[in-house]
């Protein structure tokens, strides 16, 4: 009798340190998962969020904030569909997002296995979205990360610059209308205002 419960209690003492090693070993495992995800990741997973969750809120690097729903994510860009005022899209780089607020709930649902992404969203580029406005000929407001303003159409987008033809937000180009020209490096860019899009992709 005293011999059962001697074994009984090293059975115990087994199956709790293999419990504890295999908490350890899914831990650790997990946090190497953690330290392979990337940011386009967990953007990824909030364009499948939940249309009852909160609206997240983008701090970009100009000092604004957009509340808006994640509508695609490219190689180097995000695209949000504005959640406040006039329908409009934004198009974000990467590079230019300063902060992400949102629910807990939705931060830690973010940060789980993303799903495989196609190769072609891979090779969507900041330029390819842009290319694509000028062949709309769609009106946009460029904010720049040191603060500026600057309303017009994109004539051109270059690998890493755009050529935008100043002239009244909302309006169309025309010859007569377009005040100015400015050369915007993409580098420079906080994000891009485009009106009546509710999503860019």
């Amino acid at each position: 009798m005293h011999w059962d419960r001697f074994f009984d209690d090293l059975e115990d003492q087994l199956a709790s340190e293999w419990e504890a090693e295999r908490a350890a070993l899914d831990t650790e495992a997990e946090r190497l998962r953690l330290s392979r995800v990337t940011l386009r990741d967990r953007l990824t997973l909030l364009a499948e969020r939940d249309p009852s969750a909160a609206v997240p809120t983008f701090e970009l690097a100009d000092g604004t904030i957009l509340r808006a729903a994640v509508s695609g994510v490219g190689a180097d860009w995000v695209a949000l569909a504005l959640t406040e005022g006039r329908p409009a899209g934004a198009l974000v780089p990467l590079g230019a997002l300063a902060s992400i607020g949102m629910a807990h709930a939705e931060l830690l649902r973010s940060a789980r296995p993303a799903p495989s992404r196609s190769s072609l969203t891979e090779r969507l580029t900041l330029g390819f979205v842009l290319r694509d406005l000028v062949r709309r000929r769609a009106s946009v407001t460029v904010h720049t990360a040191s603060g500026r303003t600057l309303a017009g159409t994109i004539d051109r987008a270059g690998a890493d610059h755009l050529d935008l033809a100043l002239h009244e937000p909302g309006s169309a180009r025309r010859a007569d209308a377009v005040t100015g020209h400015r050369l915007v490096p993409f580098t420079a860019i906080a994000w891009v205002r485009v009106d009546g899009a509710g999503s860019l992709v």
